[in-house]
């Protein structure tokens, strides 16, 4: 089956950043190309074998949420190029499980560690049965395998999930040990506070997202502040869509995962999201072009919520010779 292509596929936050940068007209160009309102095949194969789903939601008061999906290959479905189709749902005490309701919007990331692939599917819930639930697409495309740290994953069925822990602005020790640990993040944004399924199919990119980051373990710098912590994070080359900064540019609003891909914990976080080019920053991150901070507002660890575990991971090429003094990624 094929498709159409969205003329303007980029939005008002994401055209300043490529202007920015100096990518706006390569973007311009390539962006109708890469950006569909389907998914090819090569997209449908790899959703269709997946072991887990990285989703992104947006709540009732406009503050998005990441989460993780998990089941045998095969839970995710694509009846066409323009449907997704679930059978599992967050558990119940997953943030982001009340969000999932017919018309929201929803991002999608497969991602396939051990090969580094990643595809993203953008659109809105179609269908919501107490069993699966579908989603309509209205964006579709690929992502380059840069910053993955490949690791095969294997199923621990034993594993029983422990119930789920509050967050505040300051952190638990807990949290913060894992995300200093991490090689591994995952970040959903919008590009508005509220969006129904019209506007994301007239509005010039228009959605939800959910999107990967990678880098050396600790490439997030916790720093303690007075009204609790921030994140940072630098940001480094990529495919100059700035689809995630894109939408914290006009609503700063952030869900945080971060995930123990060993023990199966899952730490997912809310943030109001800012972005710094200042110089003095910038030398403390050495590549970096930005360092996106992130003030956290609270959250919940949820211990064992995944009954997955992934082999130690093997870093991808930028990241396999020894980092400079001071770098961090």
């Amino acid at each position: 089956m094929t498709g159409s292509t969205p003329k303007v596929p980029f939005h008002a936050g994401e055209v300043a950043l490529q202007a920015a940068s100096g990518m706006r007209e390569r973007m311009a160009a390539a962006g109708s190309k890469v950006i569909r309102d389907y998914m090819p095949d090569q997209h449908r194969e790899l959703f269709e074998k997946l072991s887990t789903l990285f989703v992104g939601v947006l709540d009732s008061d406009g503050q998005p949420w990441a989460t993780v999906l998990h089941g045998p290959p095969g839970f995710v479905l694509t009846p066409d190029s323009r449907s997704l189709r679930m059978s599992k749902y967050p558990a119940p005490d997953d943030p982001a499980r009340a969000a999932l309701r017919v018309g929201a919007p929803v991002g999608l990331l497969g991602i396939e560690l051990h090969t580094r692939r990643r595809n993203r599917a953008n659109g809105w819930i179609a269908v919501a049965e107490d069993d699966a639930w579908s989603v309509r697409v209205h964006q579709s495309f690929g992502n380059c395998p840069k910053y993955i740290h490949a690791r095969e994953p294997r199923a621990c069925p034993e594993r029983a999930p422990e119930p789920a822990v509050r967050e505040e602005r300051r952190l638990s020790d807990d949290a913060r040990a894992l995300i200093a640990s991490s090689d591994t993040m995952f970040i959903a944004s919008t590009s508005a506070e509220r969006l129904t399924p019209n506007q994301l199919v007239t509005e010039a990119g228009a959605g939800v997202d959910v999107s990967h980051r990678g880098g050396r373990v600790g490439f997030v710098e916790i720093v303690r502040g007075e009204r609790g912590d921030e994140l940072r994070i630098p940001d480094y080359a990529g495919n100059s869509m700035f689809n995630t900064l894109g939408n914290l540019r006009v609503w700063p609003l952030a869900g945080l995962l971060f995930l123990d891909f060993t023990q199966g914990h899952v730490l997912q976080l809310t943030a109001t999201a800012s972005l710094r080019t200042d110089q003095a920053e910038l030398e403390r991150f050495p590549g970096a072009l930005r360092v996106l901070t992130l003030a956290v507002h609270g959250g919940w660890l949820r211990r064992a919520a995944v009954p997955m575990a992934w082999t130690a991971p093997e870093p991808p090429p930028q990241f396999r010779m020894p980092a400079r003094d001071g770098q961090r990624a």
